[in-house]
């Protein structure tokens, strides 16, 4: 039953998404790795099936290490051995007159992969000149040629292929208005688009799958999955993320600090920079997730856990007030818990009476925890009814509604907060609460403690005895 239940409750998270955001544009730089895994055609109906139900898809491949086999398989890598250079100008890629054909044809080449796949799940897609670029030019004595940087993305264009119906697909390369050819960094073009198109999302596809606590340094009180995964950032605790690691950075850089010079053991870093400045151009959620784990990108669109790591710029999560609407929603949350005798029987009556002493943890507009203050006097308040989803056990719902009323009891003067529990009490003595006497309670609340319940008493001293 709990099973079924558990579906019914994650087929709503779905469809709550999915009219969410039907219709918006959601930005996809998928890495090549992963174009390059035995899980990439799952990954492509995935997302052809997003196009089919409504999602306007934009898709931004990542060539680096195809070009890098493709240059090596005609010679141009040897061919730079040969004259005493490197191919790179720090991270930068030296794209010569006579490299560029071969970048180009990389380039096309990965995004038909993508063309491909599509056309197997009958979406139609269309790989176009969407970036107008420029050349970066000589950059420190070095004449970086046909390397180049994203000068105005084709947003017209754009939207009249999404309009279609039709998936734009852009390689790494850009176009000057002149017609001459430049590899730009897909990074870049995924960033110039997502501002370009007002892009609700952009998802970094790659083989990383957000950030692991224990990788790197975290500032405290990330909120973590059971994997250790960083499920959750704000734009300032990217910030904080990026500035506790700038000495690993700094060691990648060779002594740069700049963020394209990052290893690639580092990449997980450089994508959150990415997304930091997706966030700052205006994207309101940035997911970095693994491109190799099935059904990656539909958990975490569809899901509140999701499956990755999400940097959110809009406010994602907060404890309200209860409304009138919400009761048939923690009632769902409390019932299970009342059937097993942990909390007491309360109908859609009796809530609706003390509603103002109720709080929900709301996220994504869904209810997901409970929990309520009821005043007895003497200086006491009572927390009750706290419950939360299952599904969440591991983001410490229950405690923050514990600690949002434990702040509301506070702020109106109240000296003591108790609880009543039969099958709680270890939690609750986590908490810091200590068991008393029944005798200690409020003389209101004595009159109607139910003794058959034999519930224990737990008190949290808020001022002074």
């Amino acid at each position: 039953m709990s099973n079924s239940l558990s579906q019914v409750d994650l087929i709503r998270e779905a469809f709550h998404y999915q009219s969410r955001f039907e219709g918006s544009t959601m930005v996809f730089k998928i890495d090549f790795p992963v174009t390059d895994d035995p899980g990439f055609p799952f990954l492509v109906k995935d997302l052809a099936l997003l196009a089919q139900t409504g999602f306007r898809v934009v898709i931004v491949p990542g060539a680096k290490e195809w070009i890098d086999a493709v240059l090596a398989e005609y010679g141009i890598i040897s061919a730079y051995a040969e004259a005493d250079s490197s191919p790179f100008h720090r991270s930068t890629r030296i794209t010569t007159a006579c490299a560029m054909p071969f970048v180009e044809m990389a380039a096309f080449h990965v995004a038909a992969r993508f063309m491909t796949g599509l056309a197997g799940s009958r979406v139609d897609a269309v790989i176009g000149n969407f970036v107008r670029a420029r050349g970066l030019g000589v950059v420190n004595g070095q004449d970086l040629e046909h390397t180049g940087t994203v000068e105005k993305i084709l947003a017209d264009s754009l939207n009249k292929t999404l309009s279609q119906g039709m998936v734009p697909i852009l390689p790494c390369i850009g176009y000057s208005p002149a017609g001459k050819p430049y590899n730009v960094p897909s990074d870049e073009i995924a960033l110039a688009v997502s501002a370009a198109l007002g892009a609700v999302k952009l998802f970094i596809v790659s083989l990383n799958g957000g950030l692991g606590a224990g990788t790197y340094t975290f500032p405290e009180n990330l909120e973590t999955g059971d994997d250790g995964r960083i499920l959750r950032l704000t734009p300032q605790e990217a910030e904080a993320v990026l500035a506790a690691n700038s000495g690993l950075v700094k060691g990648a850089a060779g002594g740069s600090a700049a963020f394209g010079s990052l290893a690639n053991e580092l990449r997980p870093l450089q994508e959150l920079n990415l997304a930091l400045r997706a966030s700052r151009a205006g994207v309101e959620r940035v997911h970095i997730i693994d491109g190799r784990e099935e059904g990656a990108i539909l958990r975490e669109l569809f899901s509140n856990l999701g499956s990755g790591t999400m940097l959110y710029a809009d406010k994602y999560e907060s404890i309200r007030a209860l409304r009138s609407r919400d009761i048939p929603d923690i009632l769902r949350l409390m019932d299970p818990l009342m059937q097993q005798g942990i909390l007491i029987r309360r109908t859609a009556e009796q809530i609706l009476e003390k509603k103002a002493d109720f709080a929900v943890f709301e996220i994504d507009e869904q209810i997901h925890a409970c929990g309520a203050l009821h005043e007895w006097g003497e200086g006491q308040a009572e927390i009750a009814a706290i419950a939360t989803d299952p599904l969440y056990g591991d983001m410490g719902l229950g405690r923050r509604i514990v600690d949002y009323l434990i702040d509301r009891a506070k702020k109106k003067g109240i000296a003591r907060v108790f609880v009543l529990t039969t099958q709680t009490q270890d939690w609750f003595e986590f908490l810091g609460f200590r068991e008393v006497s029944v005798k200690s309670l409020p003389e209101k609340k004595q009159k109607i403690y139910d003794r058959s319940r034999r519930s224990k008493v737990f008190a949290l001293q808020l001022t002074g005895e």
